[in-house]
């Protein structure tokens, strides 16, 4: 009887937290890295130019976030940008 009851009990306690789970990750979104592609534009210049993800309310515009010489310092500015304001 008594495994029986802590059996349910952990059971309930798993699923518990199962849901708790869902919940959080529920409202973040997902950006899989072709999203920031689409965030880095080559100019004409040859250069590339980081623009935010977000447009601008007013103005339907997205930010510039800075201009780079290669993608890869485009990108990596990117992830730096992440991080802070995760951090």
């Amino acid at each position: 009887m008594r495994s029986c009851l802590l059996r349910t009990f952990t059971l309930g306690k798993a699923r518990a937290k199962e849901k708790r789970k869902k919940q959080r990750t529920q409202g973040r979104k997902y950006y899989p890295e072709r999203v920031f592609l689409k965030m880095i534009r080559k100019l004409k210049s040859g250069q590339y130019r980081l623009y935010s993800r977000k447009k601008n309310a007013k103005t339907g515009k997205r930010r510039n976030l800075g201009t780079f010489a290669t993608r890869e310092a485009a990108r990596q500015h990117e992830r730096q940008i992440q991080f802070f304001k995760r951090h």
